[in-house]
């Protein structure tokens, strides 16, 4: 009689990529349904993995979105040689990647649940907002405080706008944004 061998590998699907196929169910979810609308259920199923599987990872929606938007957004490009520019192309950056189906839904949506959910509040602070303030404060020389008010008046412009209209800000008042930003951090060293 032979033995036959078996795989030492668990059935299902396999774990890699498997953030990768979630984050693009999640994004695609909340475009096509809202933030709210964009449960874990519907996620997973969007995904085409169990809620546990889900669950496993990520403890709420929120953090799940989190690190959604943490793989999506990416690095901010600050390599420019001026202040300006990389203020500059930091405005337009998160200008285009707010304007991305299911970017700036997840981003106002995990922003509202943070208004009374103290641990997703503390997910945002540090493992989303933290990255892009330290990079922006050795980019320009700027202090903590000075870096976390230039996040707020961009982003929560930016998203305020897609909150208001339902669309993501055009390039024309993205210059203007810009313009207007630019005159008082530019100068200031």
């Amino acid at each position: 009689m032979t033995r036959e061998t078996t795989s030492a590998k668990p059935p299902g699907r396999p774990r890699a990529g498997i953030d990768a196929v979630v984050f693009a169910a999640a994004l695609k979810t909340v475009d096509e349904l809202g933030y709210t609308g964009a449960t874990m259920d519907r996620v997973a199923a969007a995904a085409g993995v169990a809620k546990t599987t889900i669950y496993r990872r990520w403890p709420s929606k929120g953090a799940l979105i989190t690190d959604c938007l943490l793989d999506a957004l990416g690095s901010v490009p600050l390599t420019a040689a001026s202040r300006e520019d990389n203020l500059s192309s930091a405005i337009r950056w998160i200008a285009a990647k707010i304007g991305e189906p299911g970017i700036g839904a997840a981003f106002a949506g995990v922003f509202v649940d943070a208004v009374s959910d103290p641990a997703l509040r503390e997910i945002l602070s540090t493992r989303f907002q933290d990255p892009y303030r330290i990079a922006l404060q050795g980019a320009l020389g700027e202090p903590e405080s000075r870096v976390l008010l230039f996040i707020d008046i961009v982003v929560g412009t930016l998203l305020h706008r897609l909150g208001m209209t339902g669309t993501p800000m055009v390039d024309a008042d993205v210059t203007a944004l810009t313009e207007m930003v630019l005159r008082h951090f530019a100068d200031r060293a």
